[in-house]
């Protein structure tokens, strides 16, 4: 039965940083804000009660929540998404440490881009630097780099980079060349073989910033989820995650958040020595890692999945020791 704790964390866990995506309160001077507040704004709206936020320069006030206004959840067309949110530069930040494999970023993920069971947008490998070393999990979703070379090599402009540094794909322009599959030095693309036949919602019109419906023949990436992002939510991956591993939020503001703790974005990748996978390409990922020191979950939690998913670690020196010595 969840306890008290149980459930107060579960409150917690709704709670996601605005993300600078709100407008501006003349509580606080007209400076634009971030706040951590629950879902249920329009209930706080209505109740007259106060709601935290977070200024610019690090200082917590509260204003009345009916001086917040969210941006209206409206379908956004190609063109305007190709455009971006105004003003913004997003930035997402993985802390290894407490990553234990359970695999909900990838699930809530396919539950909100309405991808089959093996189609992942986010995936979680198991990496071990070398044999001496230990090894650790791994989330790895699309980095949206800066100097993004599925965008250079794509014939039709069906790749393309926001002017907040997301990377989408318009799939009214992709005609399956896969030119981008094979330049992603991240392998973070995947071709649209036969995605499934039935979707929610068919009779929405198509847009780059959901992904949905997906077309066959075409490619299919993560794409931090900007229709979230439009509505001031984090995206699937990272209010999925049950142990906040991943942080989100405005790099021009300076603040990220797992949607328990809400940091400084330069602060964090300082502290605690952030870094960017493959660094040495030049590509200039936008996701950040924060190292597997002093981890909170030992290694082997990882391994309560399915079998088939366990066969996708065979080649990590320590699984196949694992597995030698029946331990897997």
């Amino acid at each position: 039965m969840e306890n008290n704790e149980d459930k107060k964390k579960s409150t917690n866990r709704r709670r996601f940083l605005k993300l600078g995506l709100l407008s501006s309160v003349t509580a606080v001077a007209g400076a634009s804000v971030l706040s951590n507040f629950t879902e249920d704004i329009e209930e706080k709206k209505s109740s007259g009660e106060k709601v935290r936020l977070l200024t610019p320069d690090g200082k917590m006030v509260e204003v009345d929540a009916e001086s917040i206004n969210k941006y209206p959840h409206a379908h956004v067309n190609t063109e305007e998404s190709r455009k971006g949110i105004p003003n913004k530069k997003f930035v997402m930040v993985i802390d290894l440490a407490r990553c234990k494999n359970a695999r909900k970023c990838v699930e809530g993920c396919q539950k909100g881009h309405q991808l089959d069971y093996n189609e992942e947008f986010m995936k979680v490998q198991l990496l071990q630097d070398n044999e001496e070393g230990s090894p650790y999990w791994f989330p790895k979703p699309c980095f949206h780099c800066d100097e993004p070379p599925c965008v250079t090599v794509c014939p039709t402009g069906a790749t393309f980079k926001r002017e907040d540094g997301i990377v989408l794909i318009d799939n009214d322009r992709c005609i399956g060349c896969k030119f981008c599959v094979t330049s992603c030095p991240y392998s973070a693309r995947q071709f649209n073989w036969g995605h499934k036949e039935k979707f929610e919602n068919k009779d929405i019109p198509y847009s780059p910033e959901t992904s949905i419906p997906a077309a066959e023949g075409t490619v299919m990436k993560c794409d931090f989820c900007p229709d979230l992002l439009r509505q001031g939510k984090l995206p699937y991956c990272a209010k999925s995650c049950p142990m906040g591993v991943i942080y989100f939020g405005d790099k021009n503001e300076d603040i990220v958040t797992n949607g328990e703790e809400t940091v400084r974005f330069s602060e964090l990748i300082k502290e605690r020595g952030g870094y960017r996978h493959l660094e040495h390409l030049g590509t200039k990922p936008n996701v950040y890692y924060l190292p597997a020191v002093n981890r909170q979950f030992p290694l082997e939690r990882g391994f309560n999945v399915d079998e088939d998913i366990i066969e996708r670690y065979k080649d990590v020196p320590y699984v196949k020791e694992m597995k030698k010595q029946g331990k897997i």
